[in-house]
């Protein structure tokens, strides 16, 4: 394990070496890179326990309303989707939509382990103080969407095997960039794509406050990846570089190809009575590398998003370049702004955040008097 640090607010340590925590002159050690963003976080506070922020009783018809439109599931491409009948083509959507809110929930459960891991490597206060202020956002998160799954579906589905070996790498690795670069920049970034795909079409309302109210947490994350590339990636040396860059390229040739194919997703194809590996023979032949790009063209695209992040970051170059531009317009995302999709959508969920939070800072400052 070797670390790459180009900044001493990422300065780390072994984490078999708590020991190093324990140095005097550690202590003393604080930038203010994060100062700004640990000082934020009262303002995006929300509590999924508490239905002024979001109430888990709001009714939706699971049985008669399709959650999302047929143009998210590539199944419905083939033949086999296409003989379902509307009732099954319900439940299917349903039990993607189960399948992929379960996903969310072992990803937000991953982030929640990371966050708590850099805890335990991370020399500078500043940053072990950001770590752990996101390791309880991402436990809300947990405590949100089990709430969620619970009352729409009962339990959640299992994490796929993709899912559950990347996860495991990434929360397991001892090098902070495969940290940042595998869970701050991809994960976050893919998790961000899918819950601006929430809010813009989901049909259940409570998924779409959900979907807002997380990703003012999200957006904080986000930028914390982003500070780290911004302060690192500029001094990297080219086998450095190459190792980051490779290691980005792995991670999303695996989300790309896997995250929802029909062999992760079997108990979806169970549940309305149609053999996984057949699904899987027809998506294949049905839902083409052009079927990928026409959908990459959305801004909320998952994968695109990922790109994007990727791309903003500087850990693309010329090396892989060609990868990505198999799938999206590369000179398009660099004639874009570096705002992130769901940027817009954070604001407003903070702007309805603070209204609550400062009517509770009133109470208690009455109370006191």
């Amino acid at each position: 394990m070797v670390q790459i640090t180009k900044d001493a607010a990422y300065d780390a340590a072994s984490p078999h070496d708590f020991p190093a925590m324990l140095e005097p002159s550690r202590y003393g050690r604080r930038t203010e890179a994060f100062d700004r963003i640990i000082a934020l976080s009262s303002d995006h506070f929300w509590d999924p326990r508490d239905a002024r922020y979001i109430d888990f009783a709001t009714p939706f018809d699971m049985g008669a309303v399709q959650m999302m439109p047929d143009e998210f599931f590539p199944f419905f491409l083939t033949k086999l989707g296409e003989s379902l009948t509307p009732e099954q083509k319900i439940l299917y959507v349903s039990e993607s939509m189960r399948w992929g809110v379960s996903s969310v929930l072992h990803g937000e459960q991953g982030a929640l382990a990371l966050s708590a891991s850099l805890c335990h490597i991370l020399k500078d206060a500043s940053a072990q103080e950001y770590a752990a202020n996101q390791t309880r956002e991402e436990a809300r998160h947990v405590t949100a969407f089990s709430a969620y799954i619970k009352v729409r579906w009962g339990t959640p589905l299992a994490a796929g095997p993709t899912l559950v070996a990347l996860l495991n790498e990434i929360v397991q690795a001892g090098e902070v960039y495969k940290k940042i670069v595998g869970m701050q920049m991809l994960v976050e970034g893919l998790a961000m794509g899918a819950f601006a795909t929430f809010y813009k079409k989901c049909a259940d309302p409570l998924l779409v406050k959900l979907s807002q109210l997380v990703m003012t947490d999200e957006a904080f994350h986000h930028k914390f990846g982003k500070m780290w590339a911004d302060r690192t990636i500029p001094k990297l040396s080219h086998e450095e570089h190459h190792a980051v860059e490779d290691w980005a390229v792995r991670c999303f040739q695996t989300l790309l190809f896997n995250l929802i194919a029909p062999e992760q997703m079997k108990p979806v194809y169970a549940a309305v009575g149609i053999d996984w590996q057949e699904a899987q023979a027809q998506v294949t032949e049905a839902f083409t590398d052009e079927h990928r790009r026409q959908q990459m063209k959305g801004s909320a695209n998952i994968f695109r998003v990922l790109i994007k992040t990727l791309l903003t970051a500087g850990i693309i170059t010329e090396r892989t370049r060609a990868f990505y531009a198999m799938y999206v317009d590369m000179e398009e995302l660099e004639a874009e702004s570096e705002a992130m999709v769901g940027d817009a959508i954070a604001e407003d969920g903070l702007r309805y955040l603070k209204v609550i939070n400062a009517a509770d800072a009133t109470r208690s400052w009455l109370a006191a008097g």
